[in-house]
């Protein structure tokens, strides 16, 4: 087995009316927030996903089933923190992780290394090793209108 290991992780979630808006662990002041069966938070569930991914653990939805009642509005660095305990049990350790949140707002820059330190904490790792950015996709698509957020992240794991 390779001493490193890379993996990819996509989420999306429609914006709704009354929710709390959640990403990269921070919750911001918003009238509407991500649809989920947990937090709805995009950016960690993107990187829940790139660090089982890269481990060979399967995906958030497999870990963590939406029809499960105890995940039911779960807070998603929480569901990080034991995703990524099952990864160190896999003989893994966090090298890096690279999230991008995909959406015309909020603007994540004034606000990046809150996250990526709540991110860092979750997982036990230094802030130095969790990179937050965003992009937008000038007004196209469902992102583009404001109908959701999406997030990509890309997570590069090292055996221990």
């Amino acid at each position: 087995m390779s001493e490193f290991r890379v993996g990819t992780g996509f989420d999306a979630h429609a914006l709704v009316e009354g929710v709390p808006l959640v990403l990269g662990g921070l919750r911001f002041r918003s009238a509407r927030g991500l649809a989920g069966h947990s937090d709805g938070d995009v950016i960690t569930h993107a990187l829940i996903d790139a660090v089982l991914g890269a481990a060979a653990l399967g995906d958030i939805g497999s870990m963590f089933p939406s029809d499960d009642p105890a995940f039911d509005g779960a807070r998603s660095l929480d569901l990080l923190a034991r995703a990524y305990a099952h990864v160190q049990e896999r003989g893994y350790e966090l090298v890096n992780a690279d999230c991008v949140l995909i959406g015309e707002e909020p603007r994540v820059a004034p606000i990046r290394h809150e996250m990526e330190m709540l991110l860092a904490g979750s997982l036990g790792v230094g802030p130095h090793v969790i990179a937050v950015r965003a992009t937008t996709t000038d007004g196209l698509g469902f992102t583009g209108r404001g109908e959701g957020l999406a997030a990509q992240a890309v997570a590069l794991l090292r055996r221990l």
